[in-house]
């Protein structure tokens, strides 16, 4: 049976990492695809758990060398991707492949991959609940928070070119919907 790739996608704050958690834990043999980054580890963030850690130079070569199925630069010099292995890896282990990854990499994967991946958008129920949600995490400052929601706008304008939109208005009715749409999907 073919593996298949799952995209989600979404605004920051909307709940796409709760969903995906939940959605891990069902029986659908998913496996959270790593991403490559230039960033330095934070706190207790391990080389290939979280992250696969990559100087500049060393992740400039894997662009050179096309290991990459999608990569941005999203800061000057602060890259992040999508590594071809990490993909083989766990279609070698006979798992389905889900994304938690931004609007254009996730766009750019289904591109590649067709009809063996779904792209789901997540969309928060308003741009002020986003902001409340923001609010409450109590992880950014009001400034982060106001280029967050700034950027949230930017990024919804994208949502008609996945797949699917899923209102997150409560995390358990968005998950069943998403389960129900990846029974038909992952079959």
């Amino acid at each position: 049976m073919a593996r298949k790739l799952v995209i989600l996608s979404a605004p920051s704050g909307a709940g796409k990492s709760t969903i995906i958690s939940q959605l891990i834990k069902k029986d659908f043999n998913l496996e959270f695809s790593i991403s490559a980054c230039t960033r330095k580890p934070r706190g207790e963030e391990k080389h290939g758990v979280e992250y696969y850690f990559f100087n500049i130079n060393d992740f400039k070569q894997k662009i050179e060398n096309n290991e990459f199925i999608e990569w941005e630069e999203v800061y000057k010099n602060n890259f992040y991707g999508t590594l071809k292995t990490e993909i083989d890896r766990i279609f070698a282990k006979g798992n389905n492949v889900i994304f938690d990854i931004d609007i254009a990499g996730g766009l750019n994967i289904k591109k590649q991959y067709g009809n063996n991946a779904i792209s789901i958008f997540i969309m928060p129920p308003s741009i002020e609940e986003l902001e409340n949600r923001l609010k409450t995490r109590g992880t950014d400052s009001l400034d982060d928070i106001k280029n967050r929601v700034e950027k949230a706008k930017f990024e919804i304008s994208f949502s008609n070119k996945f797949d699917i939109v899923v209102v997150n208005e409560n995390v358990e009715t968005a998950v069943n919907e998403i389960s129900n749409i990846l029974t038909n999907f992952l079959i």
